[in-house]
């Protein structure tokens, strides 16, 4: 075998490396994008959903009998291959990239092609056995094969997010449920409110995160209808007789998804909904984590100087000249990535409006992005998870502390002295320092027993 081998295009001729995989259309596009330095195989999910596609359509070229069985099953092999992990160093397109994903499409034709060739006993480049474009792109285009991918890697990292999300709830819930009986001052405003319990304050951390997976379920769920056998635009062009019939099984079984034909294959290809859809939900989620992540930041301000409600654990030094210092630096982190994804959200949609009449020419930025939001709220939660939440203690003495020393106890004494005299005991206990029970005792507001049953800090927690 030669070291080198020359391949043709509409431009011209070019010489390629012998020991890659890929042909002259990538070769191109690596000089054409050079734009981020990341190449496609950076994820994972979308080298293997293009294997998908391409087994998945050889699958059916050879029922239709359009391909032979053993180049199908050549192809087919050499795309479980890749589906496997291997040769995903062949896959080099930047990220960025111009015309609507066709260099990502064409580097996934031609490494398949090429593996196929060798399995099948040829050298690689002898497109008259096994061709990138007649064969292993048969019935396809960019605008349909792509598509088809990219939804299918969005939601599978789709699914490994909601795990990891799933792991963050259950650690909220586990803190809820430990500090179920711990009483503590609510805040509005940041002002002192009526009691609570801590284990109620994480139990609403851990509701907002399920919610927000129930929310990015119902996203994802839309991206399992593609619209591979549209073609170009929709309309099927070049597609052969009953492809688009019979590819769809194959795609399910190969990925273990239930995908589904599109209702309208030309909205299907112009159309970026679900892409939004699920853009949205990230952000949903980005956002309200992070304002999970300040909450931490606040109840374990200090120790001293601030709330001091919490400990979050102690994981390394927080200062290089203050001794002693220990900083929230799992919250700080997450945070990071929250405002990461919520910017992102604002690349995505810009990208979603720029489509014209039958495509959208920037789905390689959209899939990149959602991609990145998706694994990064992955890592993200299951960091906030395992490195945080489930090493987080009470400190006890100062809730308690709080809850009896705050003149917010006034509130629940409203249905028995009124707002207007509860006002004056809240702004007494402010200026004297004694408590609202101490004054209420002294006054003769009350007996002894009404206010244990008024001012019990627990009763005041669960009123109902």
């Amino acid at each position: 075998m030669s070291s080198q081998r020359t391949e043709h295009d509409l431009i011209g001729d070019r010489v390629i490396p012998e020991d890659v995989y890929y042909g002259i259309h990538t070769l191109r596009a690596r000089e054409n994008f050079s734009l981020t330095g990341l190449p496609l195989s950076v994820h994972p999910e979308l080298v293997s959903a293009l294997a998908a596609v391409k087994a998945a359509s050889a699958s059916a070229h050879r029922d239709l009998g359009v391909l032979t069985h053993e180049q199908a099953d050549a192809v087919i092999r050499a795309c479980q291959e890749v589906r496997d992990g291997r040769l995903h160093d062949q896959f080099v397109v930047d990220v960025f990239q111009g015309g609507a994903g066709t260099s990502s499409n064409m580097n996934a034709n031609e490494v398949i092609a090429n593996r196929a060739l060798e399995l099948l006993g040829h050298e690689r480049g002898a497109y008259g056995h096994l061709h990138p474009n007649d064969d292993v792109n048969r019935s396809q285009s960019t605008n349909d094969a792509f598509p088809t991918a990219v939804k299918l890697a969005l939601y599978t990292a789709a699914g490994r997010l909601l795990d990891g999300m799933s792991v963050l709830a259950g650690a909220f819930t586990e803190r809820g449920g430990t500090f179920a009986k711990t009483v503590k001052l609510g805040r509005t405003q940041l002002q002192d409110a009526v009691p609570m319990t801590l284990g109620q304050e994480f139990d609403t951390f851990a509701l907002t995160v399920r919610d927000d997976a129930e929310l990015l379920t119902l996203a994802a769920a839309a991206l399992l209808e593609v619209n591979l056998g549209g073609t170009a635009i929709g309309t099927g062009l070049n597609a052969e007789a009953g492809f688009a019939q019979a590819v769809m099984p194959h795609l399910a079984a190969i990925t273990g998804l239930p995908v589904r034909p599109a209702r309208d294959l030309v909205e299907s290809t112009q159309g970026m909904g679900g892409f939004i859809q699920v853009s949205s939900a990230l952000k949903q989620y980005a956002v309200r984590l992070a304002k999970i992540c300040n909450d931490l930041r606040l109840l374990c301000s200090g120790p001293r100087a601030g709330l001091g409600e919490i400990r979050l654990p102690a994981l390394q030094a927080g200062s290089s000249i203050m001794p002693g210092k220990v900083n929230p630096v799992i919250p700080e982190a997450v945070n990071q990535v929250c405002f990461e994804v919520i910017g992102t959200d604002a690349s995505v949609c810009a990208a979603a409006q720029a489509g014209q009449l039958q495509l959208n020419a920037f789905e390689p930025l959209i899939v990149h992005l959602l991609l990145n939001s998706m694994n990064r709220l992955d890592a993200a939660s299951r960091l906030l998870a395992e490195r945080c939440v489930q090493g987080i203690e009470a400190n006890e003495r100062h809730l308690r502390e709080l809850v009896e020393g705050s003149a917010g106890l006034a509130t629940a004494l409203n249905p028995v002295v009124g707002y207007q005299r509860a006002t004056e005991l809240a702004q007494e206990s402010l200026e004297t320092g004694l408590s609202v029970r101490d004054l209420a005792r002294r006054s003769g507001l009350l007996t002894e027993d009404e206010l244990d049953a008024r001012l019990d800090p627990w009763t005041l927690a669960h009123p109902r």
